[in-house]
């Protein structure tokens, strides 16, 4: 796993030393105020609603945690509430320490800026000498959830940044703006849940929690269908490389170069997700080509070469039921076409092609090169993009080429060689078409039927190419 960007180490480091202060400061206040009894039981109710949380896509969770930390600050000030908050530390999650304390410490911040902004429009309800204006109230916690709802994201995004160097805007807009509404409207159930509990106190929690509880039920039940699709797709991927060895791997290393291209080239979050589903699942079709032509080395009949061409088609009609894959679907269907028009399987032209079709025909070349295949060593990464430039304008988008140069050299790259022990690669050996068309080095080696084009340079994945290196999209 790629370590930590020493620029996140730091925020991390400066969000707990923040947190902590607050926290700090917020049981002096509490002490001196005598509100322990409030605070022990909703704190207690922050730790439960932590353990409880359910996942989102992205980096989000949702729990009733939100909903209790807005009750703390409406009963009880920036003070209590920060001290309330920051009790998420406690919550019995599998957690590195330096990530729990760094929840604690944001929010901590968090219920801190809320409740400021609630006592400048009504005090806390729990102090002594605080009278219940409802339509103050209501507003003071309107403007305190809105607060915390831009809190918690401004601090998610940064983090998310520096850790993955992706886009501020593209993390706000793809991953959190799509569960920003339905957030900011949980989270008004702490109005609720504070007026309640300074009528009746702690019994409270029971009766506004309760339907809570459902509602996180429902949530907790979108993640696990999210688990299921992602078990499909790896029973897919497995099925795959069963039948070709030598691409052990590959699916996971197309969808991870993949991502680096679409967010490099400033992709939407919530697009990027589906690119992934496109990178692993891009081969899939081969399931329905036949074992022998599969891993035929040279020459093809014209049957064989068909067989092989039609592995995009049957990719889509494997996936095509797959709602949830989106625009995945014509990426997995369009990967093989080039952008001078010589692909397949319908021999589109430049901008003709979807943007996922072109950013795995990248992805999926570039670790053709640099893993080892049936016929030669895996080739360096600078040999690889080396490869990928001579070959942009004419087979591959120039804008993807470079954005996966610029994504590894500014996130570097796993070239570790996956090649089954049990399989002896002889260097000399043939490449085999079915298995090694993604390599752009290898149809000047690969003899072809007579149906097919005239020379190499025909073949979707030549490495002799007509037209200049740097052509731009026709």
């Amino acid at each position: 796993m790629r370590a930590m960007p020493w620029s996140a180490r730091v925020y991390m480091v400066a969000v707990i030393a923040v947190g902590a202060l607050l926290v700090v400061s917020g049981a002096r206040y509490v002490t001196s105020q005598g509100q322990w009894s409030t605070v022990v039981p909703l704190a207690i109710l922050v730790v439960l609603a932590k353990r409880l949380a359910s996942d989102l896509p992205g980096h989000t969770s949702i729990s009733v945690g939100m909903p209790v930390g807005i009750a703390s600050v409406i009963l009880l000030g920036p003070h209590g509430g920060a001290l309330v908050m920051g009790a998420v530390v406690l919550a019995p999650v599998r957690l590195l320490w330096s990530r729990r304390l760094f929840n604690a410490g944001m929010w901590a911040i968090i219920a801190t800026l809320a409740g400021l902004v609630y006592t400048i429009w009504a005090p806390p309800l729990l102090m002594p000498s605080s009278s219940l204006d409802v339509l103050q109230v209501v507003w003071a916690s309107l403007a305190a959830s809105l607060v915390s709802e831009v809190a918690n994201g401004l601090l998610l995004v940064a983090i998310v940044g520096l850790t993955e160097h992706v886009s501020p805007m593209r993390i706000w807009f793809g991953t959190l703006a799509p569960s920003a509404f339905p957030m900011f409207i949980y989270s008004i159930f702490g109005l609720l849940l504070a007026v309640v509990w300074s009528f009746v106190g702690v019994i409270s929690a029971f009766l506004v929690l309760a339907p809570l509880m459902v509602a996180r039920w429902v949530f907790a039940e979108f993640a696990v269908r999210q688990e299921a699709y992602e078990a499909t797709i790896r029973s897919l991927i497995k099925s795959v490389e069963t039948k070709d060895l030598y691409t052990r791997g590959h699916s996971e290393r197309v969808s991870r170069a993949s991502v680096l291209i679409g967010r490099q080239s400033g992709m939407r979050e919530d697009r990027v997700s589906s690119l992934r589903y496109a990178g692993m699942l891009h081969d899939v079709g081969k399931l329905g080509v036949p074992t022998a032509v599969l891993q035929k080395a040279g020459r093809l009949t014209d049957d064989e070469y068909e067989a092989i061409q039609q592995h995009t088609v049957r990719g889509r009609e494997i996936v095509k039921d797959l709602e949830f894959l989106g625009e995945a679907i014509e990426g997995i269907l369009l990967h093989h076409e080039r952008i001078d028009g010589r692909g397949y399987p319908m021999g589109k032209v430049g901008a003709e092609i979807p943007e996922f079709a072109r950013i795995i025909a990248v992805a999926d070349a570039f670790d053709s090169m640099t893993t080892t295949r049936s016929y030669r060593g895996a080739r360096s990464i600078e040999d690889a993009f080396e490869e990928l430039r001579r070959c942009k304008g004419s087979q591959f988008d120039p804008v993807m080429v470079e954005s996966l140069v610029a994504a590894v050299e500014d996130r570097g790259w796993d070239a570790s060689d996956t090649v089954p022990p049990d399989l002896p690669v002889a260097f000399e050996a043939v490449p085999s078409f079915a298995s090694d068309d993604d390599d752009p080095t290898a149809a000047a080696r690969l003899g072809l039927p007579s149906a097919a084009p005239n020379d190499a340079s025909e073949l979707d994945g030549d490495a002799e190419l007509a037209g200049p290196a740097g052509g731009e999209h026709t």
